[in-house]
């Protein structure tokens, strides 16, 4: 049972190929999952960028120098030598670009398993677990392609609009957010435009190809694009959430807004071949850039809330972006090597539409 991998090369996100699998020899307790569809958005290009320091590579290895960039989707298991899991049952979760992963279920319950490989202890235990969707609506056709555009990226958009509500916006009535036509940054801006602690705008930075596109979103009270961020307001204290990763961007930021800059963080890289922001930054006007990293923040609120509270806050913010969505969402489905090559490049250069899901498949 031989399967392939779509690999990047670590050092230089262009360089690509596909490496056929060893055939799969199942140890005790192991399942092999047949990877059937996943997601591809510019935050799997923030997983590619951050791969390193914050061990995104370290899920799923390849060989030395290259990388499986992880995605969120369905597989199926193929084959089972684990107690409780069975062959044919549908799963939900972290996969990597491929075609097939061999997982050790662990912690296994009616609805979901983590995956307790070697490799993967010490890894955020939020990307190990996996969902057993078989009979759930959410988890059906048409609401799966949803799941896995959304659904992680959302979470982080959810926890970051809490992150800041509960700091009291660190004292800014503004929050400015580059990338805006990110799903993660419009999911951010979704919820910061219904937030009423917040008594500014709501501001997305984006070029000038994407402005009619994130003006036409409603959930944004302006639009600057990159080359105006000397118009951003000066009276007011802002807060920045940066999902560009850009340097340039960062240092242009902090330098007009110098001390009414009440808090600047770092999210992801969608502009992931500008310098990125590095240590010098501390040395920049204002607030040292902070990096946000979701995964810390889930288990802070799951003490807080308990792991139904988070749920259910969760879900009804979900519920409402979701159904925003459908005004403007476009999703696509492809399969085969080629489709993957391609939907890899365009949305690694940005030649994507920010309305365009993609939903993609090495199998079949």
């Amino acid at each position: 049972m031989g399967g392939v991998d779509f690999v990047v090369k670590r050092n230089a996100l262009r360089d690509v190929q596909f490496v056929p699998q060893r055939d799969v020899d199942l140890g005790e307790g192991q399942v092999l999952l047949s990877v059937d569809k996943f997601a591809f958005t510019a935050n799997n290009v923030t997983y590619a960028a951050f791969g390193d320091g914050m061990r995104y590579w370290d899920f799923f290895p390849a060989a030395e120098g290259w990388g499986r960039v992880p995605v969120w989707g369905y597989g199926a298991v193929a084959a089972s030598h684990a107690d409780g899991i069975n062959v044919g049952e549908r799963i939900y979760g972290y996969f990597p670009m491929s075609s097939q992963l061999v997982v050790t279920p662990g912690k296994v319950q009616a609805g979901s398993f983590v995956d307790v490989s070697a490799h993967r202890a010490g890894l955020p235990p939020v990307y190990n677990q996996y969902l057993r969707v078989d009979g759930q609506a959410e988890h059906a056709a048409p609401h799966d392609d949803q799941q896995m555009l959304f659904r992680p990226l959302f979470m982080t958009s959810f926890l970051i609009d809490d992150f800041l509500a509960d700091e009291n916006f660190f004292g800014a009535q503004n929050v400015v957010l580059s990338s805006a036509s990110s799903k993660t940054a419009l999911g951010t801006a979704f919820l910061l435009s219904r937030n009423k602690a917040l008594t500014g705008k709501v501001i997305g930075l984006t070029s000038p190809g994407n402005v009619a596109f994130v003006e036409g979103l409603g959930c944004y009270d302006e639009v600057v694009t990159y080359d105006a961020i000397d118009t951003l307001d000066r009276s007011v204290g802002s807060v920045f959430v940066d999902f560009a990763g850009n340097r340039d961007v960062l240092t242009r930021i902090h330098e007009h807004l110098t001390d009414d800059l009440r808090y600047s963080c770092i999210v992801g890289a969608t502009h992931w071949d500008a310098p990125r922001p590095a240590d010098s930054v501390a040395a920049l006007p204002g607030p040292a850039p902070i990096m946000f990293f979701a995964p810390d923040h889930i288990v802070r609120r799951t003490k807080d809330w308990g792991p139904g509270g988070l749920n259910e806050r969760f879900g009804g913010a979900w519920n409402a972006f979701i159904e925003a969505t459908t005004s403007w969402l476009k999703v696509s489905h492809d399969q085969g090597q080629d489709a993957v090559r391609k939907i890899y490049s365009d949305v690694l250069e940005g030649k994507a539409a920010p309305d365009r899901g993609y939903i993609v498949s090495l199998n079949g």
